[in-house]
């Protein structure tokens, strides 16, 4: 699958349409793809790109918007959802990416 194209010098404001994650307690850091219409990247790409700030990543659930940000966990950086001041489990809504 394709990534979002990294814009330069303007990020790209990307939506998270599909997630993949693997069983495990943590549902959260369990997340290992996130993609979209037409790309699918790993949970590491999508950290790397936030952090680089190449793009930004949001989804829309129920007609909301929430931007995803990265967490320091115990066992490392994961994704989250933030919408109104707070951070939300959004992602976790999201259906599995083929």
């Amino acid at each position: 699958m394709t990534k979002p194209e990294k814009a330069d010098p303007k990020m790209s404001d990307v939506q998270i349409t599909c997630i993949n994650k693997q069983p495990r307690s943590n549902a959260h850091e369990g997340i290992t793809h996130l993609g979209g219409a037409s790309w699918k990247w790993t949970r590491q790409e999508v950290i790397d790109s936030i952090r680089a700030k190449t793009n930004t990543f949001y989804t829309q659930v129920n007609g909301k918007r929430a931007d995803v940000g990265v967490v320091e966990g115990p066992n490392g950086p994961y994704v989250r959802t933030y919408a109104d001041g707070v951070w939300n489990d959004n992602l976790l809504a999201l259906p599995e990416c083929p």
